[in-house]
């Protein structure tokens, strides 16, 4: 079974990273009005989860007139500017003010945003790098590269991300909102590594090709479960919480 629910939702068509595709495509000159995004007819679920919304580029006479790498641009700006540079470190920075301010529900809500900013890093590279479509598509058909290329520039950063996430900030982002509730914590791990790996992940159940299917099964039936196992064992033999840890 294939996250029926998930299945339903399609977390690139939020409109933080279109925005960001749709503002580069503006100041290189290929849109009049950055704030145009076409919106399909209200609806609770277009409100709600945010489908149908894109960016409004038309991105055939971009290449007809031989700027590929314009194109490129506009493909990898969701990825690096919408979620790298904005909401990445916007939450980071969140956390950091809520931290010291003692407001544990602003911190809460910066820990999510920083697990969203990551999932949509990994719904990017790897799990939809394989294919000729979508913004992944045009960044390789812009630059005239192969797919192994954006695998190895986008996906180590990607990958050495996830490695701090989970070595660093998870671990203490936790222990300081829950450190008198081992059962809260391990409650957040799990449904933080079901909404990395079980719902970003399976993005390419979605779209991408055959590749990006596959490494949707691999996020989902692989990873999922082997990090719940790693998480309820580092949970289980943790020390008990003496102090407030920092993330």
């Amino acid at each position: 079974m294939r996250l029926t629910a998930v299945a339903k939702v399609r977390r690139r068509d939020v409109p933080g990273r279109h925005q960001a595709a749709s503002f580069t495509a503006w100041l290189l000159g290929w849109k009049a009005n950055p704030f145009d995004l076409h919106f399909p007819a209200a609806s609770p679920l277009v409100w709600l989860l945010q489908l149908g919304i894109n960016q409004k580029v038309d991105e055939a006479p971009i290449f007809a007139s031989g700027h590929g790498p314009d194109a490129a641009l506009i493909g990898a700006a969701g990825m690096l500017l919408g979620n790298a540079l904005l909401s990445l470190s916007l939450s980071r920075l969140l956390w950091r003010w809520a931290r010291r301010s003692q407001r544990a529900g602003w911190a809460l809500f910066a820990y999510w945003g920083t697990v969203a900013s990551l999932g949509n890093l990994l719904d990017y590279v790897p799990i939809r790098t394989f294919t000729r479509e979508g913004d992944m598509g045009t960044l390789q058909r812009g630059l005239d590269c192969s797919p192994w290329v954006v695998l190895l520039v986008l996906g180590l950063p990607t990958f050495g991300a996830l490695w701090w996430f989970f070595a660093r900030v998870l671990p203490a982002a936790l222990t300081w909102l829950f450190p008198r509730s081992r059962a809260q914590r391990g409650l957040v791990a799990a449904l933080t590594v079901g909404a990395l790996f079980g719902f970003y992940g399976a993005v390419g159940f979605l779209e991408g090709g055959p590749a990006a299917e596959r490494l949707s099964g691999f996020s989902v039936y692989v990873v999922l479960p082997a990090l719940l196992l790693l998480e309820l064992v580092r949970l289980r033999r943790a020390a008990p919480v003496s102090a407030a840890v920092t993330a």
